[in-house]
Formats: structure tokens, C-alpha cells, sequence
């Protein structure tokens, strides 16, 4: 009985690990770029198992172990504090005002609405976007967005609501679908306090379930991805992107923008679901551009939603300094 334990759960793990690299649309298939973790770690203890009990084909077992868990933790390495950094953290310049954001899915049947106003309240972002925001939510937020200048929203009852506020100084600021769907992202062009220009780009895709293809979600990261790689400006990307950090769409959406990842040797930051330990995934996203310096990046702490809130810090070198301009060049030359 054991012997049959070991192959079928050696065979779900090879299975589980083969699909994604079909790079099938199919929920079913792609969910399964989500639990490398989890399914490096199950191959870990067959692999373990397999040593030292009698097994059938003890040695193909062992080899195919060996391989799944080889690869499974290639692609989950970046995100282990054992890898160097892509992003290193910089100290805000005497003088300079650094910009601080917030991203957070609201999860709209949550109605714990006091505890994110709390949390809004004290972080009080510069930039603030936030997801699955219905009517309810927002009627709940009406007084703590009342504190940014800038404002603007998609209200909607099928979890795919947003909102956008800002106190910063606004050079454009629009509602696309990208994808021509039914999900909206934001772009805008804000002024940072020192008058450099930075696009700020949120993302909220249809995650890999039931019902759902993962065609519109990989469409809507790539449209992006392209947009953004026409630009010269600092950039930042935020929101629940509904794919993992280590997905060849979200490799190839760094790849197309020249974006580079905090999350890379610092660590998973996992920001879903904020509920169950043993579940969480990295699927709330940061990216930027290698002319935007990153001050901090962080997980706050759970208010009832599915998703943690995340949060960021940034500063931009003054427009006349020359090093936006040097970081532009580097960009340029890279592609």
C-alpha cells in the first residue's frame, strides 16, 4: 500500500509540474504555476520516503523526484533571500520627499471596513489603489478618499471594481481595458513633489478558475508590458495581478517593460490568501523601472480580506540630474 502511496503521489507531482509547460490557456492547467512551493516540497518528501523504504522501481522514483524538485525550486529561487537582488534599497536624499503607494484588494463581500480606513489612515499614501471596490466600499471610504485631490473609479459588483486616488499632481489619469474585456487597469502620468514625471500603472486581471481562461489575464499583462516599454518615464507597476511572480507571463512582462522586482532575494512577501498560512502565494505585485529608486517594500497586516495589503516607498532623482536620462540610455541599450 505504501509502495502505491509513493508512485501516485510521485506521479501527481510530475503531472502537476508537466502541465504549465504546455502554456495552455486552461484554468486547470495553469493553476498549477501557483504551488511550486508546495509541490517542491511534496516531491522533497517522496524523494525522501523513497530512500529509505522499499519501493518498487526505487531508482526511477528517486530520479524522477530528484528532477521535479531540481526544477520546481529553480523557478521558486529568485524569491528565496539566497538570491542576489534585482532592486537594492536606497536612502531618501536629505531634502528629497519621497512618494509612498498602496495597493489592496478589499475582497468585496469583506465588511471590515474600519480596519482598512485604519490602515489607510495611518500609512497615508501618495498614490492609493484599490480592488474589488463595489458601491458599498466606496460609500464605507467616501471620507478617507476625501483626503486626495484626485480621484477615479470603475464601481462594480462582479469583484473587478477599482479605484484610483492621489494627492500628488496629475498630469493624466485613465481607465483602459487593455485586454477588451470587462477588467479595467489604470495608467497615469502623476508629478512626483520634485516635478519628475513617473507613469503609475495598476493591474487587477481575471485569476486561472473555473469558468475562466488564463488568454484574457496573459493578454492584459502583455498589453501592458508593451505600453510601458514605449516609455521614457519612471515607471511603476502595482496591483493583484491573479499570476505568481515566478509565471513565464510575469517573466514576460519584466522582460518586454524592462522591469525589475523587489521581491527577487528578499524573499516571497506572499500577499494571498491572508487566512490560510499554508496557501500563500506572491500574486500582489511590484514592479519598477531601474530609474526609480525603492525606499522600502512591505505586507501590512490582515483586515479581513483574502489579500494582505502591500505597500511601497520611492523616490525619483530631480529631472535636471542627468541620472534619470544615464538610466534611460542603460534601458535603451539593454533591449
Amino acid at each position: 500500500m505504501l509502495n502505491v502511496a509513493l508512485w501516485l503521489t510521485g506521479i501527481a507531482v510530475i503531472i502537476t509540474t508537466a502541465l504549465p509547460l504546455t502554456n495552455s490557456v486552461t484554468w486547470w492547467v495553469r493553476m498549477w504555476d501557483f504551488p511550486r512551493l508546495h509541490i517542491s516540497l511534496l516531491a522533497l518528501v517522496v524523494l525522501m520516503a523513497a530512500l529509505f523504504i522499499a519501493v518498487c522501481l526505487k531508482s526511477l522514483l528517486i530520479a524522477l523526484m530528484s528532477v521535479v524538485f531540481v526544477f520546481q525550486a529553480i523557478q521558486i529561487f529568485p524569491y528565496t533571500p539566497l538570491a542576489r537582488t534585482e532592486v537594492d534599497l536606497a536612502e531618501v536624499p536629505s531634502g528629497v520627499k519621497a512618494v509612498s503607494m498602496m495597493s489592496v484588494n478589499v475582497l468585496m463581500e469583506n465588511q471590515r471596513y474600519g480596519d482598512l480606513i485604519y490602515i489607510i489612515e495611518r500609512e497615508d499614501p501618495d498614490v492609493l489603489l484599490l480592488m474589488e471596490t463595489d458601491n458599498v466600499w466606496h460609500n464605507a471610504l467616501r471620507d478617507v478618499l476625501s483626503r486626495y485631490t484626485t480621484i477615479k473609479m470603475h464601481l462594480a459588483d462582479d469583484h473587478y471594481g477599482l479605484i484610483i486616488a492621489t494627492r500628488l499632481d496629475v498630469i493624466s489619469i485613465d481607465l483602459l481595458w487593455p485586454a477588451q474585456d470587462d477588467t479595467p487597469a489604470v495608467k497615469a502620468v502623476l508629478n512626483a513633489p520634485n516635478g519628475t514625471a513617473f507613469n503609475f500603472i495598476g493591474l487587477h486581471p481575471r485569476p486561472p478558475v473555473p469558468g475562466n481562461t488564463t488568454e484574457v489575464r496573459d493578454k492584459q499583462i502583455k498589453d501592458v508590458a508593451l505600453m510601458t516599454s514605449s516609455s521614457d518615464r519612471p515607471t511603476i507597476c502595482m496591483g493583484d495581478f491573479n499570476d505568481v511572480a515566478w509565471s513565464w507571463t510575469t517573466r514576460r512582462f519584466k522582460r518586454y517593460s524592462d522591469f525589475l522586482e523587489p521581491r527577487v532575494g528578499r524573499g516571497m512577501i506572499s500577499s494571498f490568501h491572508a487566512a490560510y498560512p499554508f496557501m500563500r502565494l506572491p500574486i500582489d505585485q511590484l514592479f519598477v523601472t531601474q530609474d526609480v529608486n525603492l525606499v522600502s517594500f512591505n505586507r501590512l497586516e490582515n483586515f479581513g480580506s483574502d489579500h494582505f495589503p502591500m505597500v511601497a516607498t520611492v523616490f525619483f532623482d530631480s529631472p535636471g540630474s542627468g541620472k534619470n536620462g544615464e538610466r534611460n540610455d542603460a534601458r535603451h541599450n539593454h533591449r
